[in-house]
């Protein structure tokens, strides 16, 4: 066994190993990976940009899995343009399985493809001997960090529902109950401290969905005329600020239709996006809009969420144009339905944007 030389997002492993405390980080002869124990991956979990996928199968994962972990089975057989397409290079790669073999496996597969990757000996077996979190929840999990280090939990609901745990703060974001035959239990979910709704539609608003995530601390936020159709919420229209806590701001801003026989679905002035401001981390919820000119206004976004439903929201050609104006580090398409964003990753990639790819059909 030979200690790690390689390097972690520029940093030399053997000096990040030192200063995690770490021990355990090895490669094992000439393999082109790395194994490590349960502890130190618990902590390169932790690390900014690393991507955890879950190799086992599809019912596998739904009865538990790692929370952040997106699921690609190993044993299919297009697991590899899958990786590809799904995975940035650039980024490293962890990666499970029931034992540690499936696992080793796909570790091979994705560092022969350039891929930067550590392997989890013992798989979610050792995992769970070792009394490490799991969960059983089917929302994909995108962590990122603030300026004072606090954790901002990006859960894939479905469509434009977004939860949003900031450092135990709940907020969600559109929550609706059921579309077609995706659900959402909210009974099972905390309840929420915000609720933000940007409009009225039926895949953005639901009465009930609200009614099961708020108790005598929720605060429910819209636009007039959700708040009109609920009778309740705090309203706030486009250009309006709140300032919710000490670490935590929001702004409203437009979403709308431009192109002619579309604004009929969404009219300027209507509905709102969202910038929350959550320590210092900005996320961009747009909204059904198209690539407005009110875009050239907002900046600084680490995270932008831009819908590509066309003829209701942006063709990928618009949410192309939207990032480039945007410039965040990080795009999540979402509210896409049956468009295909698959392209959307190389078509970002000389502009140095991170477009990831979760399950908001």
């Amino acid at each position: 066994m030979k200690k790690l030389r390689l390097r972690w997002k520029g940093i030399a492993l053997p000096s990040l190993v030192a200063l995690l405390g770490l021990n355990s980080l090895t490669a094992c002869g000439s393999r082109p990976y790395k194994d490590a124990d349960v502890d130190t991956f618990a902590s390169l979990t932790e690390l900014p940009d690393v991507q955890l996928v879950d190799v086992r199968t599809a019912e596998e994962f739904a009865e538990d899995h790692l929370e952040g972990a997106v699921n690609l089975d190993v044993n299919d057989s297009t697991f590899v343009a899958k990786a590809k397409q799904q995975l940035d290079a650039a980024r490293p790669v962890l990666v499970y399985c029931r034992s540690g073999r499936r696992s080793a496996d796909a570790a091979g597969k994705l560092a022969a493809e350039g891929f930067e990757v550590t392997n989890l000996k013992g798989g979610i077996m050792a995992w769970r001997a070792a009394k490490k979190p799991v969960t059983a929840s089917t929302a994909e999990v995108d962590i990122f960090r603030t300026k004072s280090d606090k954790a901002v939990r990006l859960h894939a609901l479905m469509h434009g529902s977004i939860r949003i745990d900031f450092d135990g703060t709940e907020i969600e974001i559109d929550p609706v109950c059921q579309l077609g035959e995706r659900r959402t239990d909210y009974a099972a979910l905390p309840k929420a401290d915000y609720i933000l709704v940007t409009h009225e539609h039926r895949d953005h608003l639901d009465a009930e969905a609200i009614r099961l995530l708020t108790n005598e601390k929720t605060r429910l936020i819209t636009n007039q005329r959700c708040a009109d159709i609920l009778n309740q919420g705090e309203v706030m229209a486009n250009g309006d600020h709140l300032t919710l806590a000490d670490d935590f701001t929001l702004d409203a801003v437009p979403a709308y239709n431009i192109t002619e026989g579309r604004t009929q679905f969404h009219p300027q002035g209507r509905d709102n996006g969202y910038i929350l401001t959550l320590d210092g981390l900005r996320i961009y919820i747009a909204g059904d809009t198209e690539d407005i000119p009110e875009m050239a206004d907002i900046h600084d976004i680490d995270v932008a969420f831009l819908p590509c439903n066309q003829p209701y929201t942006m063709t990928p050609q618009q949410l192309v144009r939207a990032a480039r104006i945007i410039r965040p580090k990080v795009v999540f398409p979402y509210h896409f339905g049956q468009t295909d964003v698959t392209p959307l990753p190389a078509q970002l990639e000389a502009d140095h944007i991170d477009v990831r790819l979760r399950h908001y059909e």
